[in-house]
């Protein structure tokens, strides 16, 4: 064997030697409880939907994967802890267009970076946005709403799950394109502004729908309009946006799961692999389908260009609108 050669052998068996304690390390990969940070109030979309799949990677993996909410600063103190976790896959974040793109575009201050920060590990589920309004309000229709805040600007209150959140986005659009004045109200989290809403304080919110619908049978809240393309199975009489005379005025959902940036590249394999096999099962579909959503699943790199689309999305809508937050 020539020398050359010789240096070839022994830097490939180098190279086995480095990849085998990472693929050792990958398989042996949840050794103890994994926390995933919500960056939301109990209670909100992203967190009953991190639940449903926390309880589903906990049977599957073999290791509890529980839920830790940091709220606050739309989404972004949350997110910055866990930018600044220890990148060895025992703290993740389940995050959404609210705490990914929304926030850091509206927010002036936060110290990570919403893409460098991260590895995107997979797309979770997809939902629509919902306007309701208390059923006290004499305002039956979108319509009607428009006609009551057009002669009563500034009258009627919408909270949101604050400053840069995808529901306050949803409301600003709402505003602009049926030419309202609405009042903004921001939250800590949806769990509380549908709390308000319930109880009066607010008179109306735009949210996932998830957290909603159960509230909507009840009678709790009145639906209004859904702002997908289409209408939704378990609200079959709300009409979307378009048939109420905006078809600009879009909004959904979606929830993906992220690591630190630098978590090894196996473990990220790992709990792609785990989710997407727990988003095909009708177990996990079904419950998804409980709270209106259904699963998207994919690669990390899926993620990725989701991400990409969101921003190009609605950084010029945040611009246009001027939104800013300290």
């Amino acid at each position: 064997m020539t020398r050359a050669c010789a240096y070839l052998a022994a830097m490939a068996a180098f190279g086995l030697c480095l990849a085998a304690p990472a693929a050792v390390f990958a398989q042996s990969y949840p050794a103890r409880p994994v926390k995933i940070i919500v960056p939301t109030v109990a209670g909100g979309t992203v967190d009953v939907l991190t639940r449903l799949l926390a309880g589903d990677l906990s049977a599957r993996l073999g290791q509890s994967f529980f839920v830790d909410n940091r709220s606050g600063a739309g989404n972004t103190l949350g997110s910055r802890e866990a930018a600044r976790a220890d990148p060895d896959g025992y703290t993740l974040l389940m995050s959404s267009a609210s705490g990914q793109v929304i926030s850091p575009l509206v927010y002036k201050n936060i110290d990570y970076d919403p893409v460098k920060s991260f590895a995107p590990v997979a797309p979770v589920a997809e939902g629509s946005i919902i306007l309701v309004i208390n059923p006290a309000v004499p305002i039956k229709s979108v319509a009607e709403l428009v006609s009551f805040a057009k002669v009563n600007p500034a009258k009627l209150n919408y909270g949101s799950a604050g400053t840069g959140s995808l529901p306050h986005l949803a409301g600003e659009l709402f505003k602009s394109l049926a030419a309202v004045d609405l009042v903004h109200v921001p939250y800590r989290g949806g769990a509380l502004t549908i709390a308000d809403v319930i109880a009066g304080n607010v008179q109306l919110t735009f949210e996932a729908a998830s957290p909603l619908l159960q509230h909507i049978r009840d009678g709790r809240l009145r639906a209004l309009l859904v702002m997908s393309k289409t209408r939704l199975t378990d609200l079959p009489d709300v009409p979307t946006a378009a048939e109420a005379g905006y078809p600009a005025m879009l909004a959904t959902t979606w929830t993906g799961v992220f690591a630190p940036a630098a978590t090894d590249g196996a473990i990220v394999r790992r709990l792609n692999e785990a989710i997407n096999e727990g988003l095909r099962t009708p177990e996990l579909k079904a419950a998804l389908a409980r709270v209106g959503n259904v699963p998207i699943g994919g690669s990390p790199e899926d993620l990725g260009k989701i991400l990409q689309a969101e921003h190009e999305r609605w950084a010029p809508i945040v611009k246009a609108l001027n939104l800013t937050a300290n």
